[in-house]
């Protein structure tokens, strides 16, 4: 073939630098954006922390920047970039097996299980969920301070077992065991298996250097289990009461052998020994067979039973970990809304006058230098990143106003009045792009009057009604849990019946569609919200 020169016109987005810093700041977690100003810091000389902005409370401050304007060539160049929606993860915590259609609520004043309240999870009164956390309402409260200085649950244990007349070879045993608890005070690990690690690790530790034989470790093995079952014993003694269980029968059974000698208190151990799985299913008959009991008293062992806590370790856990700070505080302002941002979340950054003043009198004198072209360089990344972090928060702001503005009937009624909406309407409205609202949404939390939220909270698809509008599935929900709240717990709901009394509301709502709904709010079926 023949050579030939061809000249071709062809247009494509190029992400400049600045834009890709931007676009990746505007994902980032309240979290990770800490995370990425402290790598900042520490790699660019030229930023620094604005002390006395930071001591004002006031956000971030540069006397050399101002914050972005917002023109229609800023707009598109922000907006500009990929449109893949940012994704979400969530990390979803183990639960012990074989309890997953029990509810257990800690203290007298819990509600009863045939409530008809997320009965399906019965550490839901205890733990935040990602999307809501009251955690905030202690403004003055130092969690970070208060977090540090609660004991853990091995430390906890750990005092105790120093008060007890034990051999030490005894209390190394205990404390072994308390190595293998986890975060809900449960033996993680089997007793053989803890037995084989400690005979493994006295083989390697022997002082006379002899390697024992398989024959020598399997004795070994064996005494340290039979020993460890006495640690056990002791282990399981302790504070708080239930510790050390291997499962939840076991844990419920430990408990209740503190309680008063009754009869239900009798019929109570007979099922958590055995039967926690026909009291799940509310198996009346086969209850009363198990156990030789009448109706009463099984009703009053579960009664007893609910008084009981399935996790013994849950108030030694970290308390920061059901904290969510919110990025944005929605505030009463007349007969409307208004959003602020949270002052505590923006950092504090300002360009180091005195490198920029050296930096500048350098250049001057030494025209061409290469060093003072790569410091240069440095000084512009810094103004980029002030730059940048003040836009990520202005569009915080401004996407958080937009869906203020579209749920009012949220702040004032709550979730039962929300509105459907999608990402593509405040897209629309803020001249920026779906991926763009993605960004901002995910992992950006909302203070309002009746709790936090995430952003995404306020985004909900659509349902028909007979009236030819559309109604919220948030709101449908909401609904839902209000009509099995008030059901009656010897005559529960079920799907179908759910389904025709919000057609009764208007709304048209497919049976499939009311159970989706239903485990979504962790509610139990019919069958398990029947009272026994």
């Amino acid at each position: 073939m023949k050579p030939s020169l061809q000249v071709r016109l062809s247009q494509h987005l190029a992400l400049t630098p600045q834009l890709q810093q931007s676009i990746r700041l505007l994902q980032l977690s309240t979290l990770e954006l800490h995370q990425e100003v402290e790598q900042m810091l520490e790699a660019n000389p030229f930023l620094e922390v604005d002390e006395e902005g930071a001591a004002q409370d006031r956000p971030m401050a540069d006397a050399t920047l101002a914050p972005p304007e917002r023109s229609a060539a800023t707009a598109e160049e922000w907006d500009s970039g990929d449109s893949t929606a940012a994704s979400t993860s969530s990390a979803s915590e183990a639960e012990p097996a074989g309890v997953d259609q029990l509810d257990f609520n800690s203290g007298s004043d819990s509600p009863d299980w045939d409530s008809g309240n997320e009965r399906e999870d019965y550490d839901s009164l205890s733990d935040v969920s990602g999307a809501r956390s009251n955690a905030v309402e202690d403004e003055d409260g130092d969690w970070s301070e208060r977090s540090s200085l609660t004991e853990s649950l091995n430390d906890h244990l750990r005092g105790q077992l120093l008060g007890m007349r034990l051999a030490g070879e005894d209390m190394l045993l205990v404390e072994a065991l308390i190595d293998s608890l986890n975060e809900d005070g449960y033996l993680a690990d089997p007793l053989e298996d803890v037995a084989e690690r400690l005979a493994i690790e006295l083989s390697v530790g022997d002082p006379s250097g002899a390697v024992p034989g398989e024959e020598e470790i399997a004795a070994l093995r064996e005494e340290l289990t039979d020993r460890l079952r006495c640690a056990l014993g002791w282990l399981q003694n302790l504070e708080p009461c239930g510790v050390g269980a291997r499962d939840l029968g076991e844990c419920l059974v430990l408990q209740l052998r503190e309680c008063d000698r009754t009869e239900a208190q009798r019929v109570a151990i007979l099922v958590c020994q055995g039967h926690l799985e026909l009291l799940a299913r509310r198996d009346m008959k086969k209850l009363m067979a198990a156990t030789g009991a009448d109706e009463d008293d099984i009703r009053d062992a579960q009664t007893l039973i609910r008084t009981l806590e399935p996790k013994p370790g849950r108030r030694f856990t970290r308390a920061e970990a059901n904290i969510v700070v919110p990025d944005v505080i929605v505030q009463k302002a007349g007969r409307g809304w208004r959003v602020v941002l949270n002052p505590d979340v923006m950092p504090k950054l300002r360009i180091n006058d005195l490198y920029a003043q050296v930096l500048r009198q350098h250049r001057s004198q030494r025209h061409g230098d290469a060093g003072g072209a790569t410091l240069a360089v440095r000084l512009q990344e810094a103004r980029w990143f002030v730059k940048n972090i003040l836009q990520r928060f202005d569009t915080i702001q401004r996407v958080s106003q937009a869906i203020v503005e579209r749920q009012k009937g949220f702040f004032t009624h709550g979730e039962i009045a929300m509105k459907p909406l999608v990402l593509r309407e405040i897209a629309d409205e803020l001249g920026l792009h779906e991926s763009t609202i993605s960004r901002v949404t995910t992992a950006k939390y909302m203070n309002t009057p009746f709790g936090t939220f995430e952003l995404k909270y306020f985004f909900g698809s659509s349902l028909n009604t007979e009236a030819g509008g559309n109604a919220s599935s948030t709101a449908v929900r909401a609904l839902i849990k209000q009509f099995v709240a008030a059901e009656e717990v010897k005559k529960p709901l079920s799907d179908s019946q759910l389904s025709t009394m919000l057609e009764e509301q208007g709304i048209q709502v497919a049976r499939r569609t009311v159970a989706k709904y239903r485990e979504a709010l962790k509610i139990a079926p019919a069958n398990l919200r029947k009272a026994i």
